[in-house]
C-alpha cells in the first residue's frame, strides 16, 4: 500500500500513521530500529528504498527516507507512506523536502523516530565530511556512509580516518567481509610464519581495497603496498607465498599457495543491500573498522 500526501506537514503525516495503525492493523511493535536514509534527491531515493526494504527482512524497522530538493524553491513537504508488500518488513516514510526545510532535516525526522529503539543514519551518497556532527548524525547511534560512490573514492575513504567517531562505518568496509574471512583462514595454516609483505591490487577507485589494505597493515604490522592492476591480494612469508585473485567482474576467486594445488571459492562482489543488512546486525562501535582506518596511514601507494 502506498499513500501519497502532497504539500503536507509532519503533524498530518503522524495522524495518518495512527489511522493506518488503527484501521488496517499496521503496527510498529516488533520494529527493532529506525533507519534514516539521507538521499541527495528523489531519483536516488528509490534505489535506497529497495536496499532498505531488503535489509528490513532481517531487521524489521521503520525506514524514514529524506529526499532533498531545491533550497531555493518555495518551502514544501511532500510525504509518502508505504506499508505491506511495498515496504518489505518495514514501514517506509518518504519525506521530500523543498526550500527552507532542506537544511533542517533533523527537525523533520524527529517526530517519526520510534521510541526506545536505536536510530541508524545512512547516506548512500553525498555523506557529510563529519557524519557524527551532522544534524541527523547526532540523532543516530550508528552512522553508515559509502565512499564507493563519492567523486574521489580513495580520498574519501582516507578522510574517514580524520572524521571517525565511535558508531561510524562505511559500506566499503562491509564489501570486503568475505575477503577478510578467506585471508584469515589462509593464514591460519602451517607454516605459522610471520607475514613479511603484502600487496593489494585492483581498481584505483575501489575504496573497499583500501580498507582491506589498511586492515592488513594494522593486523600484520608489515609493509603493505596498494597498487592498480588485477584484483589480487598477495601475502609473502619466508617460505610460502599466498595469493587470492578474482576477475574484476567475476564471481569465483582462486587461492594459490606455494607447492599446493589451487583452490577456488565463491566470492562475488557484495550488493549494497547485503552490506547494509550486515551493518544493521551490530549497533555498537566497530573497533576493527576504526583499526583499519588507522592502518591506512601505513599503506604505501604505487
Amino acid at each position: 500500500m502506498i499513500i501519497d500526501m502532497p504539500d503536507t506537514d509532519t503533524r498530518e503525516v503522524s495522524k495518518r500513521l495512527v489511522q493506518l495503525r488503527e484501521s488496517n492493523g499496521v503496527v510498529t511493535m516488533g520494529r527493532v530500529l529506525t533507519l534514516v536514509v539521507c538521499t541527495l534527491d528523489s531519483s536516488e531515493a528509490e534505489d535506497a528504498i529497495d536496499a532498505a526494504n531488503d535489509a528490513s527482512r532481517e531487521h524489521p524497522c521503520r525506514v524514514i527516507v529524506l529526499a532533498r530538493g531545491d533550497r531555493m524553491s518555495p518551502t514544501r513537504l511532500d510525504a509518502q507512506i508505504r506499508v505491506g508488500g511495498d515496504a518489505g518488513a518495514a514501514e517506509v516514510i518518504v519525506l521530500r523536502l523543498q526550500g527552507d526545510l532542506v537544511p533542517h532535516e533533523a527537525s523533520v525526522v524527529i517526530p517519526f523516530l520510534l521510541p526506545d529503539t536505536p536510530v541508524v543514519a545512512w547516506w548512500p551518497r553525498g555523506a557529510p565530511e563529519f557524519p557524527s556532527k551532522d544534524s541527523v548524525g547526532r540523532l543516530a547511534t550508528r552512522r553508515i556512509t559509502d565512499a564507493t560512490f563519492a567523486p574521489d573514492p580513495q580520498s574519501t575513504i582516507k578522510g574517514r580516518r580524520h572524521s571517525y567517531a565511535p558508531g561510524d562505518t562505511d559500506l566499503a568496509w562491509s564489501r570486503v567481509t568475505y575477503w577478510r574471512a578467506l585471508l584469515a583462514a589462509a593464514l591460519d595454516e602451517a607454516p605459522f610464519e610471520a607475514v613479511e609483505s603484502v600487496t593489494v591490487s585492483g581498481l584505483q577507485e575501489e575504496p573497499a581495497l583500501d580498507m582491506l589494505a589498511g586492515w592488513l597493515a594494522a593486523r600484520l604490522d608489515c609493509p603493505v603496498v596498494r597498487r592498480t592492476g588485477e584484483l589480487k591480494v598477495e601475502m609473502h612469508r619466508s617460505t610460502v607465498s599466498i595469493s587470492i585473485a578474482r576477475p574484476q567482474h567475476g564471481r569465483t576467486a582462486t587461492l594459490t599457495r606455494s607447492g599446493e594445488p589451487d583452490q577456488r571459492f565463491a566470492l562475488a562482489r557484495r550488493e549494497t543491500k547485503d552490506c547494509l543488512a550486515e551493518e544493521l546486525r551490530h549497533l555498537d562501535a566497530d573497533d576493527i573498522y576504526a583499526e583499519a582506518l588507522t592502518g591506512l596511514e601505513k599503506v604505501t601507494y604505487e
